[in-house]
């Protein structure tokens, strides 16, 4: 199925590795609403898809262009909607979702306040309705924007606004992207008519100064041009406090998201030891809980062990058993992660596809997968609880490295070598230098 419907079986895609989750059926035929789920945030602004369509019939125009997003509208974002408006002549609807979406974007209570101000001070409040929609981002790709635009059709909308890499879930395991910057578009031009949906296209669109306008990228003729990139907002303006400049956003919604932002050496992040049971993960998270609370970070250390002994107190060893168990883990430290705190997370978790899942429930850019590289032999050597040993014998079943296989991490962002006289303090300063590199964690001591 994900090969069929994403285009891969590569677990960093978040939604095939969510589909690991899922149940072996599905269950399909007709719906009876019992009751609709009830919000409590921004009452005034979410309709129902009929409740849509009757606002938009009172504004007059046959023509209804929709907008989704999951991120701020900046002054790209504002001109490219305005233009899509005009170019049919009709009513822009502002459809942002409001339900899970990536991990580290910008939360919807303050998206919407900066929705809000943008609406009610630089659009045409008459040809322009801001609705918020309670759905769950999937980052699926073209996919997911064929799922979106027979939403917004169900919405009342005709057009479509697609820009450039619609639902976007990033990169592979190889580093490559998941899908062209503009197959989402390709994909729903080529269904447009079946969905009842005229797609209005838009390419990359940047700032030219020496104008003082707004262009698709492709259609410069050679003029010089300024943009900024989602991940650039994030890392070198809201991390760092520096304003962002009045040509890329309104000074409204550059100061609505000043107030939330934090510098990325105070954001979360999830630091995933992982390797045989004997080659040194605990001893290492210790150390470097150590180093990281020295410059000012507070760590929250899960333990495989100390979890199984609580969190996780009744599982067994079945791989069923211990993927709970890691995706137990995982969960705590995506929270942890999500309010600004360290997961220093070590455990066995011996299968790469149970990895991925916790990278895609924390967050890539807030994922630091370890690989605490020691053989068999060198672990068996240092064994003083007599595990391997017992294993051997067959005392006990399905221990990883023995009877139970452990698949080495494929692309680990920091390998430490235990069992070639790499010793815990340095694989402990190897992991915080690669911290310091990504700005996780202050170069200098508190």
């Amino acid at each position: 199925e994900a090969r069929h419907v994403f285009g891969t079986t590569d677990m960093r895609h978040p939604l095939v590795a969510e589909m690991a989750t899922w149940g072996p059926w599905y269950i399909s035929g007709a719906l009876k609403v019992l009751h609709l789920p009830k919000h409590f945030s921004f009452t005034h602004l979410r309709r129902t898809p009929q409740h849509v369509r009757r606002e938009l019939t009172r504004k007059g125009r046959p023509d209804v262009v929709a907008f989704q997003t999951r991120n701020p509208i900046h002054r790209a974002h504002e001109e490219l909607t305005k233009r899509a408006a005009a170019e049919i002549g009709g009513t822009l609807l502002i459809h942002p979702v409001v339900g899970l979406t990536k991990p580290g974007d910008v939360d919807y209570y303050t998206r919407v306040r900066c929705y809000q101000t943008l609406v009610e001070n630089y659009y045409d409040r008459e040809r322009t309705l801001l609705s918020l929609l309670p759905l769950a981002m999937r980052m699926g790709g073209p996919r997911e924007a064929i799922w979106h635009a027979i939403i917004r059709r169900n919405h009342g909308a005709n057009h479509f606004i697609v820009g450039r890499d619609h639902a976007g879930p990033g990169k592979d395991s190889t580093g490559k992207p998941f899908y062209g910057p503009y197959e989402a578009q390709q994909l729903l031009l080529a269904h447009a008519g079946e969905i009842g949906m005229r797609i209005i296209p838009f390419e990359e669109m940047v700032y030219v100064p020496s104008e003082n306008r707004y262009q698709e990228v492709t259609k410069l003729n050679g003029a010089e041009y300024l943009a900024i990139s989602g991940t650039e907002v994030r890392e070198e303006y809201l991390a760092k406090g520096r304003q962002l400049p009045e040509w890329f956003t309104r000074p409204k919604v550059a100061a609505i998201l000043a107030e939330i932002s934090i510098p990325k050496h105070k954001q979360g992040c999830c630091i995933w030891l992982t390797g045989l049971s004997g080659a040194g993960k605990s001893t290492i998270a210790d150390i470097l809980t150590v180093l990281l609370m020295e410059r000012g970070r507070q760590v929250t250390v899960l333990d495989g062990d100390v979890v199984r002994t609580h969190l996780s107190k009744g599982l067994g060893f079945s791989k069923e058993d211990r993927d709970t168990n890691i995706l137990r883990i995982g969960f705590v430290a995506a929270e942890i992660v999500r309010h600004h705190g360290i997961a220093l997370c070590a455990a066995i978790s011996p299968y790469e596809e149970t990895r991925n899942q916790v990278r895609a429930m924390v967050g890539g850019d807030a994922f630091v997968l370890v690989h605490v590289n020691a053989s068999v032999e060198a672990c068996e050597a240092r064994d003083t609880k007599g595990m391997y040993a017992k294993a051997r014998r067959g005392e006990i079943t399905g221990f990883t490295g023995v009877d139970d296989p452990y698949e080495v991490p494929a692309v680990p962002d920091v390998v430490c070598h235990t069992d070639s006289g790499e010793t815990p303090e340095e694989c402990a300063r190897t992991i915080l230098a690669h911290l310091l590199d990504r700005d996780l964690v202050r170069g200098d001591r508190i």
